[in-house]
């Protein structure tokens, strides 16, 4: 079968991806063979399994598996002796456009490196089965550690890239909380930033927001739900915010799935202990030091605390280290609570229990 000529210009674009895979597939003489491939690497629909495939053409799953190792080898030998002039085609392409990207990218991330809006789930896996035959490129297949990557094997086999990036994610561990890849590449010795983050993106343990990088499980990176977006919206403002300024702000964020309701936020701040409510409305980030309850058990905690009576402008001033409210409204709970007796003029102490 004859080989389809693949283009060899200097802009990449799907009809190239297109015809460099029907290029290599043409190498492949066996009928039942290409059926093996395409149906493996999902070159023209969705990835299959051995048992689906075997099924499909009455063998073993054992049987498959044994033919694709051995088509592969048997394709990988002629790219390297320059016998499939389209895997030499992509692999220039995909190597000028590592080199840019920190010489590793995930499949997902080269695609649309490549083919920006054009790319889709058929020109990746298209891209990741050239890429397993290029001679110069190495490919991190896809497991629970590892997403699906490619990259300039110069720089290393799939083994020492695994290690890079395990590296990675044990300086993140170290470091315990989220960090910037300027700040991750000054505790690892690579040669520029652009690297380090190629080996993060490669994880399947780290996340990132707004260019910190941290672990999966860290709401800061990876909010899940409506309520790590409060925590990392009151992070980043770094005060307390009124409920409905939260919903606005997620609403104008990046986040995925941001369309909440003023509501839902203000359900949700009053279920998650992380959240304190200081005001009319206005919530806080526990870690700030900010105290639950109404007015007057804060003013209680307050004086508690305090080895003698106080002034009621000390009082005040400390009512609001912790809670946002009327200066007038902790006057009020002074004057009218029973639990506070004045000692002195404006000066107050706890009242005795009866």
């Amino acid at each position: 079968m004859s080989q389809a000529p693949a283009k060899t210009t200097d802009e990449t674009s799907t009809v190239d991806i297109d015809s460099a895979v029907e290029a290599i597939l043409g190498a492949i003489e066996q009928e039942r063979e290409r059926e093996i491939i395409t149906r493996r690497f999902g070159l023209y629909d969705r990835k299959e399994t051995l048992e689906q495939i075997g099924e499909l053409l009455g063998i073993t799953r054992e049987r498959v598996r044994q033919l694709e190792k051995a088509i592969l080898v048997r394709l990988k030998i002629a790219s390297d002796e320059g016998k499939i002039p389209a895997v030499q085609s992509v692999e220039k392409v995909l190597i000028r456009e590592l080199s840019e990207m920190g010489r590793l990218a995930t499949v997902a991330d080269l695609t649309k490196a490549l083919l920006g809006d054009k790319a889709t789930p058929l020109s990746r896996a298209r891209i990741a089965f050239a890429a397993t035959l290029a001679p110069r490129l190495t490919v991190i297949n896809e497991n629970d550690n590892y997403k699906n990557a490619v990259g300039i094997a110069e720089y290393g086999d799939e083994k020492k890239l695994m290690k890079q990036v395990d590296a990675v994610v044990a300086g993140v561990k170290k470091h315990g909380q989220p960090l910037t890849i300027e700040e991750l590449h000054e505790q690892l010795d690579h040669e520029h930033p652009s690297h380090v983050r190629a080996l993060a993106s490669v994880s399947k343990h780290l996340s990132n927001l707004k260019d910190l990088w941290g672990l999966n499980k860290w709401p800061t990176v990876n909010p899940k739900n409506i309520r790590d977006k409060i925590y990392v919206i009151l992070l980043e403002k770094g005060s307390p915010m009124h409920f409905s300024e939260i919903a606005d702000s997620i609403k104008e964020s990046d986040f995925s799935r941001k369309d909440v309701t003023t509501q839902a936020i203000h359900n949700e701040l009053i279920k998650d202990k992380r959240f304190v409510l200081i005001g009319r409305g206005i919530y806080a980030l526990d870690s700030w030091g900010y105290s639950k309850g109404t007015v007057a058990d804060t003013i209680i905690g307050i004086l508690k605390k305090s080895s003698e009576p106080l002034h009621r402008d000390e009082i005040v001033k400390r009512v609001l280290k912790s809670r946002q409210v009327k200066e007038t409204t902790i006057l009020l709970n002074l004057q009218s609570k029973p639990q506070f007796k004045r000692v002195a003029k404006a000066t107050y102490t706890l009242a005795e229990e009866k």
